[in-house]
Formats: structure tokens, sequence, C-alpha cells
């Protein structure tokens, strides 16, 4: 019998003591011996089928030399961190779904990890139930990274959608996700880019091998997105979507942000609605590869922390490929990336080409709507400067 713990018992928490209990026969025989939870860390104890496993005493999982695996489903850093280095330092091996956690102190668990010979794996803290941390560090080692972007948070994508398909206002959606539980009370790491923040983070440690710090990394959401833009946008062949986007620059560096774009009705990832999510990895070597699905929700999130769980047992000692270096140089400003820029402004077309030299006009009741031709973003906010401007959009490639 191989036991583990769990450490908070929210979504994720229940999910995972969800998926051990009903496919015990299908973990069994990929183990070779039965799994499960024998402790799970709570604040406040619940009545229900779990209520005999909870504690609110760490310590007890920390000495507990029956309990291999450690499911940290707590959340934010303050705790989780703590929790995380103890159960290292006491030989345990960790998974996460935690985002924030991984993408501020993953660097200094992994050094940790690798320590004290155990494993810290976060399979879910990017894609929930969407494997792509494993295919990006294992079944793509043979590329170099050139390139990592997508729809990274399903909040957003489901706003997104009703404004396109309903046209729904950016308020009216977001009230229209939060009843159906897909937005919290509170939407600001969601509707401000937070979370695809943390999660682009993430994806580009692991592509380009070294510490992105997410303050440096710019991100903007979709709160002040106005649906006339989202309109505009789909009679020109164009959908919105909230991607975060990860590249390698010139000269060996690497940059990463999170922002709106219009991205063409031609393009998969336009075809991405709802709460999914979808991950394109683009290799030297494969070309790009498109990653979709679920990207939360208790039980995906579940599967992947579970696998993770399962793959730390069945490895021996640990996994060598996840990690990046500690050193965080070679950042570059997201504004030195080129690409073409939507525009609507408070004028008319000749002072939109008298700024730009030319534009693809989209829109001109009550103002004028353009695309430019490609330029960097530092670029586009220059030559902008004269203008009255209402909304700017990058429009990916």
């Amino acid at each position: 019998m191989i036991q583990i713990a769990i450490l908070g018992f929210g979504t994720v928490g229940t999910g995972v003591a969800k998926v051990i209990a009903e496919n015990p026969r299908q973990i069994e025989r990929k183990l070779g011996e039965p799994l499960e939870v024998k402790s799970i860390l709570v604040r406040h104890f619940k009545d229900g089928p779990f209520r005999q496993l909870m504690t609110d005493d760490f310590s007890k999982i920390e000495e507990d030399g029956d309990i291999r695996v450690v499911v940290e489903a707590i959340g934010g850093v303050e705790a989780a961190y703590d929790y995380t280095r103890r159960a290292l330092s006491a030989g345990k091996h960790v998974v996460t779904a935690n985002k924030q956690l991984v993408a501020e102190k993953g660097c200094e668990l992994l050094a940790l990890a690798r320590k004290k010979n155990v494993s810290y794996l976060f399979e879910a803290s990017v894609g929930g139930g969407i494997p792509i941390l494993h295919p990006l560090t294992q079944c793509m080692a043979a590329n170099r990274i050139d390139e990592v972007y997508g729809i990274l948070n399903g909040t957003t994508n489901y706003i997104l959608t009703r404004m396109v398909r309903a046209g729904a206002s950016f308020a009216d959606a977001l009230a229209e996700a939060q009843k159906k539980g897909y937005a919290e009370a509170d939407p600001t790491a969601d509707v401000d880019g937070i979370d695809a923040g943390r999660k682009i983070c993430i994806l580009a440690d692991l592509a380009f091998g070294r510490q992105v710090d997410p303050e440096r990394v710019p991100m903007a959401g979709i709160r002040d997105l106005s649906l006339r833009d989202v309109k505009i946008a789909r009679r020109a062949g164009y959908r919105v979507k909230l991607l975060g986007r990860a590249a390698r620059t010139a000269g060996g560096g690497h940059t990463a942000y999170v922002a709106p774009h219009l991205i063409s009705e031609d393009s998969p990832l336009a075809g991405v609605e709802d709460v999914f999510n979808a991950v394109v990895v683009k290799g030297n070597a494969t070309g790009e590869v498109m990653f979709y699905g679920r990207g939360a929700g208790e039980l995906p999130t579940a599967s992947a922390c579970v696998a993770d769980v399962m793959e730390v047992l069945q490895q021996s000692p640990r996994r060598e490929e996840i990690g990046w270096s500690p050193e965080s140089g070679g950042f570059t400003d997201p504004l030195e990336l080129e690409s073409r820029h939507y525009f609507r402004i408070r004028g008319s077309l000749s002072d939109a080409v008298g700024a730009f030299g030319q534009a693809e006009v989209l829109d001109e009741d009550g103002g004028t709507a353009f695309l430019t031709d490609a330029m960097t973003g530092r670029e586009a906010l220059e030559r902008s400067g004269a203008l009255e401007v209402l909304a700017c959009l990058r429009v990916l490639a």
C-alpha cells in the first residue's frame, strides 16, 4: 500500500481524493500496488466520506515515514511554500497545481528536491487537465523551443466567447461566468491577466531554461476590452483572445507577456471557445504543435495531479529533465517584438495614414479602426503618440 497526503481540501484537493477513490484498479494496475490517501491537511474539519482522514497538524504528515508523496493543493505562496519546503526536506515527493508558487519559487524548490533526491512535479499548474509540461520537457526534448503561446485562462476565454456569440458586454459576460462558477467573486487574477501570466512564466522557464521573474512580465487582461472592438475584429475575420506568449529574441534573449490579441479566424486557436484552453509550442524540428482541452476544474486538474503522483512513484529516483537555471538575465522587453497592430482612434483615416504611412481600414463609424504593418510595439506606441487612441491590440501573425 502506497500512502500519500493532501494539503488543502478545496476544489483541487477534493478532486484528487475523488480520482484516487473512484479509479483504484486502474491506478493499482499501473503502480503494482494500491494507492491510498492517508492524511488530509485542513484548516476547518468538514463532514463527509473523508472526515476521518483530516488533520490540522502538518507535523503529523511531515514526520510520518509511511507517507511518500504530498499533494499541495492549498494555493497561494506563504503556507504552501513553507509546507512544500518541509515536505521536500523530509524526503517526500511533492506534487502541486499551484501556479503562483511554481512561478515565484519553483527554481528554489526544484533545487531543494534535487538535493533531497526527491521530485517536485507540477503538470497541473499550467494546463489543468491538459498535458503540456511533460511533452514540452520530454517529448520535444530534441527541439530548440522558439516560442510558446496560447489561451491559458478558461474564465477569460469564456467571457470573450460570450462577447462574440451573444454580443454581451464584458460586465454582463463576467456576471454570467460568476453565476456559472467559472469566475471567482473577485475575478482580478483572471480578468487582469495575472493567472495567465504565472502560467506563461512557468512555460518560459522550462522552454528557455532560465528563470523568468513574474514581476518583469507585463500582464494585461480584458477588463477594458470594448465589445465594439470584438465586433469589428469579427467582421474583419479575426477573433479576440487573451494570450500568454513567450518567445526567443535576437541575441539569445527571451521575452514573455500576456495581452489580448487579434487572431485570424483561420487559426486553430480561434476555434478554442468557452472554458477550453490551448497551448501552441513551436520547436525548430517539429514546427507548431498544439495541446487542447479543459484548463481547469476539479477533476481535470486532479487527474493531472494524480498522474504526477504516479509518475514520481514509478521514477527511480526522480525526473532529471524538469528544471531551469536560477539566472534571470537575457530578458527582453516585449515592446521589442514585431507584429501588426490593431488601433481604434478618435480621428479619420488621414490621421491614421499620417501617423503610420499606410493602414488597412476595418471600420470608420464614429472613428477609425485599422491594422498597421508589422513593427515593434515600441514603434507603434511612438507613432500613435499624437493620436487619440481608443484601443490598441497586437495581431498574432
